[in-house]
């Protein structure tokens, strides 16, 4: 195993972090938490500027951010967006960055990433473990994300009783609610308690979801969808996932296994699928489903024993060198891509749907044809169709999903001070 650490400081005025909701969508939670999340999401704001946001008197914003201020969640100093000719400069609220430490943990098959973020959403400190990919037992893959976890921690001089929570993903069919692991394509042990084995081992707080939930977070929280009522996330990397954002939050579905797209069936015994299921949309289009058809377009002497990683690049470097064999492996995951995205269009019709994760290096999967096919196969006849973006984080925006995980986990509580 090989372990990266980097630290970093991002300065002192927190640019803000969390959905950026209007006010008559903010319903379900104390005012003091909605003050707390009004501040955070700014960044920095006076406090004439938040009774205006939260439309309550200036009287009721003074005594909560007095009760915050108090329990150290708040802090107050200069307001660098406006200036004052005479008297004391205008004062601004910010959250206190150290009020709470935070991590997000990501679990691959071949690489673990973590991120240590402060209470206001600030990075601090990354590390990455390199593992053999390979399936691993529940104990094993605690051993590593632990590891991982104590490097990150002493890199940044912290104790795990530092930590106020970790947010902890892993592709599969994470049950949040519960905490229960149902599958994962990553590990040996089914139906296992992660979220209680996890608090055990680590002994901190600890929230679990899975990875394209982590992605969806990731944009609500720190990317582009914000200040979005609603939007989809599709990932395609080892496996296909999806996350929905339904009124500025994330819809997890009854049991928390819900907006599995990748196993949506699209052919009936077709391809099978690393759940153990046929005709499964991931079958068709993840890292394996390219792989299992690449021997054909590359020269089969050398496939045998050519990392799964390095055939996807040469599989890709072939199709754009003119190889039709590899470029008809492209163009059909890129019509069976057209039609798992019809089907979120027809079913949710939501005004964005962002595309991440590593396979979006390759074009073929959203190339114009593959766009003009989805819209195509959808209900929606109007000037304006869905609009279709591509994100490519890097390999953090899943550590930066399970910190948002983290942030919002436990937030409730702190603004509650409990």
């Amino acid at each position: 195993m090989n372990l990266e650490i980097s630290q970093r400081s991002l300065g002192d005025s927190p640019a803000g972090c969390g959905p950026i909701r209007p006010e008559a969508e903010a319903s379900g939670h104390s005012l003091r938490y909605r003050v707390f999340e009004c501040v955070r999401s700014a960044g920095q704001i006076s406090r004439i500027d938040l009774a205006k946001q939260l439309k309550v008197s200036p009287a009721s914003i003074t005594a909560l951010v007095g009760e915050l201020l108090d329990l150290g969640l708040l802090r107050e100093s200069n307001d660098t967006t406006r200036s004052s000719a005479r008297g004391r400069p205008p004062v601004a609220l910010s959250v206190q960055p150290d009020a709470g430490y935070f991590v997000g943990i990501k679990l691959a098959r071949a690489q673990h990433t973590a991120l240590l973020v402060d209470a206001a959403g600030r990075p601090l400190a990354q590390a990455n473990l390199a593992c053999q990919p390979r399936r691993r037992s529940m104990a094993q893959i605690l051993q590593e994300t632990g590891q991982v976890l104590d490097a990150l921690l002493a890199e940044a001089e912290l104790a795990r009783a530092d930590v106020a929570c970790i947010g902890l993903g892993m592709p599969g069919m994470i049950d949040h609610a519960s905490g229960q692991m149902v599958w994962s394509p990553m590990l040996t042990d089914t139906d296992k308690p992660l979220r209680r084995l996890a608090e055990d081992a680590f002994g901190v707080p600890v929230a679990v979801d899975n990875d394209a939930n982590l992605v969806t977070l990731a944009e609500l929280w720190f990317g582009k969808g914000r200040a979005m009522a609603d939007f989809a996330v599709v990932t395609i990397e080892q496996g296909v996932g999806m996350g929905l954002v339904i009124n500025h939050r994330l819809y997890r579905g009854a049991g928390s296994l819900g907006m599995e797209i990748g196993h949506t069936k699209v052919q009936m015994d077709g391809a099978l699928c690393q759940c153990g299921q046929r005709g499964c949309l991931e079958a068709y289009i993840a890292d394996y489903a390219l792989v299992r058809e690449a021997s054909t377009a590359l020269d089969p002497a050398n496939t045998d024993t050519t990392a799964p990683d390095v055939m996807l690049q040469q599989l890709y470097e072939q199709a754009k060198a003119g190889n039709e064999a590899a470029r008809v492996i492209f163009r059909r995951a890129g019509r069976f891509l057209a039609l798992g995205l019809a089907n979120v269009v027809n079913l949710f019709d939501p005004p964005l749907i962002i595309l991440a994760g590593e396979r979006m290096q390759y074009d073929y999967l959203y190339a114009d044809e593959v766009l003009r096919e989805m819209h195509e196969l959808t209900l929606n006849r109007v000037d304006t169709p869905q609009q279709v973006e591509t994100h490519a984080w890097g390999d953090l925006m899943w550590a930066h999903g399970a910190a948002a995980l983290a942030l919002s986990e436990i937030a409730d509580a702190m603004a509650e001070g409990r």
